[in-house]
């Protein structure tokens, strides 16, 4: 089938989903792309269309993976900005393998360059806080109490890992490394109880973390076993995917003929296509996958080769700054059924219960910062496959992210394998050490809550701030100079936070360090019985009688979780503009590690509240229309 028939057969299957009917097009038709090849430079980068590549994989060996990465930037000649971390050989965003139990040496360069306007701090007080904390922090040349978070300045997240918030670990708010500094070196151990999934990094400097993860600057972390853990997976191939956002390549084409004509264009506050309700129209962003670029207006779509009906684990990654995704794989007209073995890294057998140890969807929600592996089965010979991402309703107030296609699946005989399969005969991993997260009762209940409001009440274009307030506490922006917590808890113990959304859009709650349970979704308990780092707190529509919140069950238990981290939206623009705060995990005098925490405990499991498996398994709540 041709680019055209293509993009009429996306957009025919999309018309057939119940939120879309009646403002499809009678009839598509496609427009050519004229992408070019991506330049040789700095950042290279696939041309659109092109098959998706494989990021290289980095392994550990003998319990050790030692890296060398460097992250450049670039403007390009359309004026796009791009970062990227390239290794020591040349491969650029490196999958980084490890085993529990494994040590990582990894060495960060610093070759930022100040490229421009764009280089300036996200939100409305942010240009002279940029300044302040240049000027507060220029005396320190030591990368690990600088604090100095400016356009140029870089540092590393282990998004998901369960390791201490300290420097050369999991530090992110003072940690900061310049240009002018000698390679930055992270080393810390894999914990042996890290549950096998996929995980991420990603730069965290507060004003700036937008700029640099829209770029590029973004890489997968695989912890190996996931076939230990679910041997339903034993002995696939598997596919690291990592979907990004960008800027868009055509801003000012009109849309497809193809699409339907939706409203006038609105730009929100940051100069993005506003939500609009339809499902289609401009993006606030375009998407690439592995770095092949999927542009607006016409998506080309890269291509994914497999052999026909051949089962895969993919491992997708939504390393957006600001899109979600809800994933779907067409054949035809016909929505696919995807395993969904793992959520955020986390098997979903990680509770020690062998059923449900497969979770089958028609699609998947991901905001930005999560992870989902599934199984996939490939089409037959013959028949048109598509992976595409149905429209996200993210409120009156977000980004519009539309329907579009991200990737055809073609099927040959003679396709190449992925590069990695898992084990086929694996040995199964030891039981959980610790009492299931579900079943220990919390020893307090919190509640936070997202809000906005605009620099000048009389310009609702003009900046925005964000906040993520403590209920009781006074809204304020995320202070990075401030020493004090906004919550203080003990570790060993559990609480659950209830989230509440006060904006008119949707919001990513995410923590560090840990991982949590969601509970209940917009005042229903969900029957979830495993874990995330990131979730979906629903929009406020204006006439409710309350604001929507989530409940989850927050985990302090693991010793790892000691020290001062954050909580923030993974929108980076919001948590950028202030939506952010801060924990401090105090050690606990009589808990020298974890399991012995846990099994004190578990002697109150039996009075868990069954009300949480009510309803059916919804791994990716308000994602869909």
């Amino acid at each position: 089938m041709g680019r055209n028939g293509v993009r009429l057969a996306v957009l025919l299957a999309l018309c057939f989903v119940p939120w879309s009917a009646g403002i499809c097009a009678q009839q598509a038709s496609a427009q050519q792309s004229s992408a070019a090849p991506a330049p040789k430079d700095t950042c290279p980068r696939p041309a659109a269309g092109s098959a998706v590549p494989e990021p290289e994989d980095l392994r550990s060996r003998d319990g050790v993976l030692k890296v060398e990465l460097t992250v450049h930037n670039s403007t390009e000649a359309d004026g796009s900005t791009r970062y990227c971390y390239i290794d020591a050989n040349g491969a650029e965003s490196p999958n980084l393998r490890l085993h529990p139990g494994d040590l990582l040496i990894l060495t960060l360069k610093n070759d930022l360059k100040k490229l421009g306007p764009g280089d300036a701090a996200a939100g409305g007080d942010h240009a002279h806080m940029d300044m302040q904390m240049h000027s507060d922090a220029a005396a320190s040349a030591d990368p690990c109490t600088s604090g100095l978070m400016t356009a140029t300045s870089t540092n590393l997240h282990f998004h998901g890992l369960t390791i201490p918030p300290t420097c050369h670990q999991d530090d992110v708010l003072k940690t900061s490394i310049q240009p002018g500094d000698a390679p930055f070196e992270y080393r810390f151990r894999i914990p042996d109880n890290e549950p096998p999934g996929l995980y991420w990094y990603h730069p965290h400097i507060h004003g700036f973390s937008k700029t640099q993860v829209l770029g590029g600057a973004s890489g997968a972390i695989v912890i190996e076993g996931i076939e230990r853990a679910n041997p339903e997976v034993a002995g696939l191939p598997e596919r690291v995917l990592i979907i990004r956002d960008q800027d868009l390549l055509n801003p000012d084409a009109p849309p497809s003929k193809s699409e339907p004509v939706v409203p006038k264009m609105l730009i929100d506050r940051d100069g993005d296509a506003a939500n609009n309700g339809t499902g289609f129209g401009k993006p606030a962003k375009d998407l690439s996958i592995n770095f092949v670029p999927v542009p607006y207006p016409d998506y080309r779509p890269a291509t994914i080769n497999m052999k026909p009906e051949e089962k895969q684990l993919w491992r997708v990654l939504n390393a957006s700054a600001i899109t979600y995704l809800n994933l779907e794989v067409l054949f035809g007209r016909s929505p696919q059924r995807l395993g969904l073995v793992a959520l955020d890294g986390v098997p979903l057998n990680q509770n020690g219960n062998s059923e449900g140890a497969v979770n089958w969807q028609t699609h998947l929600g991901l905001p930005p910062g999560a992870r989902a592996e599934f199984i996939v089965t490939g089409p037959p010979a013959g028949v048109t496959a598509l992976l595409v991402t149905r429209a996200v309703d993210t409120g009156p107030g977000g980004e519009n992210d539309p329907n579009r296609m991200i990737a055809t699946i073609t099927a040959s005989t003679d396709s190449p394998e992925p590069q990695t399969r898992l084990e086929a005969s694996p040995k199964p991993l030891p039981p959980l050490g610790t009492a299931w997260l579900g079943s220990v009762p919390p020893v307090r209940t919190r509640k936070l809550y997202f809000s906005e409001e605009p620099v000048d009440p009389n310009n609702p274009t003009g900046p925005t701030r964000f906040y993520l307030t403590v209920d009781g506490q006074t809204p304020t922006l995320f202070d990075p100079n401030s020493t004090v917590p906004n919550i203080t808890v003990k570790q060993g113990t559990v609480e659950d936070w209830i989230i509440e959304n006060r904006s008119n859009e949707l919001h990513a709650f995410h923590i560090h360090q840990l991982h949590f349970m969601l509970l209940d979704y917009a005042g229903t308990p969900v029957n979830e019985p495993y874990l995330r780092d990131t979730v979906n707190v629903p929009y406020y529509n204006g006439t409710a009688l309350s604001y929507p919140s989530v409940r989850l069950r927050m985990d302090f238990r693991d010793p790892n979780t000691v020290g001062m981290f954050v909580y923030h939206c993974h929108l980076l623009e919001h948590e950028d503009g202030g939506m952010m705060g801060t924990i401090r995990v105090e050690a606990q005098d009589d808990a020298p590690n974890s399991k012995a925490t846990a099994s004190g405990l578990s002697a109150a499991s039996a009075s868990a509240d069954s009300s949480v498996h009510s309803t059916s398994l919804a791994p990716g709540p308000g994602t869909q229309r």
